[in-house]
């Protein structure tokens, strides 16, 4: 069995059709998130019908606003999850905002949409809060719950049906030092403050709130409709519509969703949808209690292999090539060498790590879910992941049989860019899986070369990446938290440099110095600018046009040198502010950021009259004149002309 990641490099446009992707939509809630062309996330939105709700966006109408416009206009492609209900998929929509924070959404805060439940089960008399928060701690949450006011009226609901404490007493420290409060008079209280209830009692008293909160409704909803009909009947109006109120909190805190878990740990769910020698694994990520993202992976396996087959292989080489191993895996079903593989996962992230197989409750519906998002992208997207696959993992092989190395997953490239060596800049891109990494992107100023020398820079960008990944392994060794590599710790598979031959040279003799062995390719170009080869130790490799390979070297090559001359160009334009407003006499940093904030360029201070210089913030008469006096001297139009070249 072979595993092939779903592929979304970028340029989309050839390889999805928004048209065709339209017609496929499942006429089902979940959550729906847009991407731009260069495959990051601009908006996360939810929807009843998935059908409906994203097609409205590539419908003419005079109804959208200028901000939605400005979006659809930049979408290139979209992708979505299904959910079992609307409640999971606007947690699930919050979820998705709060860690990828696209540019189109409206950002909060906090977390204080969605309030929880709290039971204080490290007290010895626990108490049932509310909370806004959800905590690593010995208490048990429940929640997230769309209606704060409902959750409030559950609240006072179980205390009264329990008579649970409310006090911020220490129990049992307290115990009969202050009188009862006024819930102990009025008979919601069995005053443990006082006494009045051993631990054990009270205890079954707690137990009954968590069956409760657990799903367990119909005893009290029973009752409370009980006493509404009664009341009714009576003609108690007003009590029949306090107990009505109460049975639709109980009906809103009912509502269970499976998108964000109580206990807070990082969880993987795993679940995959087969057909003939095809088939799709789908992995949510939970990280924090919090479910932040999904990824599906498409596999080539044989017509009559299991899905504990499937999922064994599929554990092994996933986790094999990821640094960040969770504490859970929750599976649709049990792997062939289920305590070796757990064992190895163990090992790997230095902590316990557990494989179970939910068989009921919400983690089981979450391994469903999953299970149901699997089936609906082999059903819908098979052809399309299977062209993309090939432009991102498939061209990663080509590049291993290509070197005869065995693996490639991650790549890191270098470039430098300087003006005849003015603010020379290095850059490191990674791709991961066929794929950039733009979380992992660092720059680099050279500190320690003088002029237009490119060898001696990159030597100092090589230098200082892999000197500073060493100390950080050092580090994270010395804490035990060897598995937790971050962007410099963790060295890449194979580094290709944007040059051939002396490029190559200078990488290998830095790893050599700091006795790593990486291997180190030069992506190598003819006399118009163009990829024309790679050159791998001392032999330059002819590589065919056509294929996936040479078109991610390019889109590599390319990216190390956009990103390059990007952060130059920063530096630039920064170092042309300050030589010329900084030279004047009497303008400092406030003023100068004032001027710049006032006429937004250099030449429209220039072309500025004196009164306008005059009435700009924070300047005066005197300090407008020397301005005025500069801009119009030989000295400041000579320093305009470098600029504008």
């Amino acid at each position: 069995m072979e595993t092939q990641e779903k592929a979304d490099d970028r340029p989309q446009a050839a390889i999805f059709n928004i048209e065709e992707e339209l017609k496929k939509l499942p006429g089902r809630p979940g959550v729906y998130i847009m991407h731009d062309a260069r495959d990051e996330i601009i908006y996360v939105g939810k929807a009843i019908s998935l059908k409906n709700r994203v097609r409205q966006y590539f419908q003419s109408s005079r109804n959208k606003s200028a901000k939605i416009l400005q979006m659809v206009e930049r979408i290139r492609r979209f992708e979505y999850i299904v959910t079992d209900s609307e409640l999971e998929a606007l947690v699930l929509e919050c979820n998705l905002i709060k860690e990828h924070r696209p540019k189109y959404n409206t950002m909060l805060k906090d977390d204080k949409s969605y309030p929880f439940i709290k039971v204080t089960l490290g007290e010895e008399f626990p108490r049932v809060l509310f909370s806004r928060t959800m905590k690593k701690d010995k208490s048990r949450y429940f929640g997230p719950y769309t209606s704060a006011g409902a959750v409030k009226d559950t609240i006072d609901l179980i205390k009264k049906l329990y008579k649970l404490r409310s006090c911020n007493r220490s129990l049992p420290r307290d115990i009969g030092r202050e009188r009862p409060c006024l819930y102990y008079h009025i008979g919601q209280c069995n005053a443990p403050c006082q006494g009045g209830i051993t631990k054990e009692e009270y205890r079954k008293s707690i137990d009954g709130a968590l069956e409760f909160l657990n799903g367990n409704h119909k005893p009290v909803l029973d009752m409370l409709e009980e006493k509404m009909n009664q009341a009714s009947e009576n003609m108690e109006f007003e009590a029949a519509i306090e107990y009505r109120d109460l049975i639709r909190s109980v009906h809103q805190v009912a509502q269970r969703q499976k998108i964000t878990h109580g206990d807070g740990e990082d969880k993987d769910v795993l679940a995959l949808a087969a057909e003939g020698g095809d088939a799709v694994v789908q992995v949510f990520f939970i990280r924090g209690g919090k479910m932040i993202g999904r990824e599906h992976f498409y596999l080539r396996v044989a017509p009559h292999d299991t899905k504990s087959a499937i999922l064994s292989s599929f554990v092994k080489q996933y986790y094999a090539g990821t640094p960040f191993v969770p504490r859970e895996l929750m599976l649709e079903a049990e792997i062939e060498d289920h305590e070796l593989v757990e064992t190895w996962l163990t090992q790997k992230r230095g902590q316990r790590v557990y494989l179970h197989v939910p068989k009921k409750g919400t983690k089981e519906k979450l391994v469903e879910m999953a299970r149901e998002n699997a089936a609906i992208v082999l059903r819908q997207d098979r052809e399309r992941i299977k062209r993309e696959e090939g432009r991102t993992i498939g061209a990663v092989h080509e590049i291993e049989n290509l070197l005869g190395i065995e693996r490639a997953m991650r790549m890191e490239a270098y470039d430098i860019s300087n003006i005849s060596g003015f603010e020379s800049v290095g850059s490191m891109i990674v791709y991961e899986k066929g794929k950039p990494k733009r979380s992992d992107y660092r720059k680099f100023k050279i500190k320690s070369v003088q002029g237009p020398d490119d060898y001696a820079s990159m030597e100092e960008v090589l230098t200082r990446r892999f000197s500073h990944g060493l100390q950080e392994q050092r580090e994270l060794a010395e804490k035990g938290m060897g598995n937790e590599m971050g962007s410099f710790s963790r060295f890449p598979d194979l580094i290709l440099m944007d040059g051939g031959r002396g490029q190559v040279n200078v990488a290998l003799r830095v790893l050599e110095q700091l006795g790593i062995s990486i291997p180190v390719c030069g992506m190598v170009k003819d006399d118009f600018h163009r990829t024309r080869g790679i050159y791998f130790e001392n032999v330059e490799l002819p590589i065919d046009t056509h294929s996936e390979a040479f078109r991610l070297v390019t889109r590599i090559q390319d990216e190390a040198h956009r990103f390059a001359i990007e952060y130059h160009r920063s530096l630039r334009s920064k170092g042309q502010v300050h030589s010329i407003l900084d030279d004047i006499s009497g303008i400092g940093p406030t003023r100068r950021k004032a001027l710049m904030r006032t006429f937004k360029s250099l030449e429209a201070v220039r072309d500025a009259s004196l009164e306008e210089l005059t009435n700009a913030p924070s300047m005066n008469a005197q300090s407008a004149r020397q301005v005025y006096d500069f801009f119009h001297s030989e000295q400041a139009q000579t320093q305009l002309s470098v600029t504008e070249e």
